[in-house]
């Protein structure tokens, strides 16, 4: 049986949820003062919110950081660790929120985390179609560019 490269193996792979279908992400923000203390972004998979469903003590960082163009919600093959949130109020525990980020094929995989699912289960990691997940990075920049003041050199 001849050999198969790495990459060509891990496109192979199903991904997905438990059930065989991708995740969905959703990107939104709030727009901070007055109806919160900052500017933070809220990450959906699947409908449900990462943030507060990993830690209630948790904030998604501001989207200016998290979603300019090549930032680094960007899925590489190099798996690589990025704060998505950070603690509001000062408590005992860890002060960041932090999801492992690959490329795998035509996949995003989102691992570390920890948060629960709709049915009870503990959900560690969400798979996204790349071309839906590099939309919808894209699409709420650009929602968000129109609603926030983004300093100049830093956008599109």
């Amino acid at each position: 049986m001849p050999r198969r490269s790495p990459r060509e193996l891990r496109a192979t792979v199903p991904v997905g949820r438990s059930d065989g279908a991708a995740s969905t992400l959703l990107i939104s923000a709030c727009p901070g003062p007055p109806a919160c203390a900052a500017v933070h972004t809220y990450l959906f998979v699947d409908g449900l919110d990462v943030v507060a469903r990993s830690d209630s003590r948790m904030a998604g960082l501001d989207p200016r950081r998290l979603l300019r163009p090549g930032g680094p919600l960007c899925p590489t093959d190099m798996p690589c660790n990025v704060d998505v949130a950070a603690q509001e109020r000062p408590e005992p525990g860890p002060d960041r929120l932090t999801v492992r980020v690959r490329l795998r094929g035509e996949t995003v995989i989102w691992s570390d985390l920890m948060y629960p699912g709709l049915d009870g289960t503990v959900v560690e990691e969400a798979h996204f179609r790349l071309e839906q997940y590099l939309g919808e990075v894209e699409r709420a920049y650009a929602a968000l560019k129109d609603q926030l003041v983004i300093p100049p050199g830093e956008e599109r």
